[in-house]
């Protein structure tokens, strides 16, 4: 597997993933519905963000897209295929925003996590500071969390 920037003709495929691996935690049809627009990414969006793909044998098997300016940024999205979530994959694309958000200047990273993502996050170094309004489902709330990527961020 390696990781490598996304190209935005791949911007399908990467709403693909994302829609999959939001279905994955077993939300029903009109919860999807609502969240179809917000995991929507066209090639403006791939371009406008640091966008990655983690790939094998020439499948993208998951992205990871890096927003943000100098002194904060945001993991706006992490996405792995439903059949290999578990398998590292998430862990090495969050690794590889990581080490992008530091080479970039960014001091921290927020990420507006889905619940049953937040415990990924966690394991990975993040902390709970919070919660903010979901984009797509109103009077849902989801877990605000950050990365601090520098002493003193």
């Amino acid at each position: 597997m390696h990781i490598r920037p996304a190209c935005p003709d791949e911007a399908g495929l990467l709403t693909g993933i994302a829609l999959r691996a939001k279905a994955y935690w077993g939300y029903d049809e009109a919860f999807m519905a609502a969240c179809r627009e917000e995991l929507t990414l066209d090639a403006a969006a791939v371009e406008r963000a640091s966008t990655v793909v983690a790939e094998d044998g020439g499948r993208v098997l998951g992205f990871a897209v890096l927003t943000g300016a100098a002194p904060s940024g945001e993991l706006a999205m992490l996405f792995v295929e439903p059949d290999r979530i578990g398998g590292g994959i998430g862990r090495a694309l969050f690794e590889h925003v990581r080490e992008q958000a530091r080479a970039a200047g960014l001091r921290r990273l927020t990420i507006d996590s889905d619940p049953n993502a937040e415990p990924f996050y966690l394991a990975m170094g993040a902390t709970r500071i919070g919660s903010t309004p979901s984009g797509s489902i109103p009077g849902r709330e989801l877990p605000l969390l950050e990365v601090e990527l520098a002493p003193g961020a």
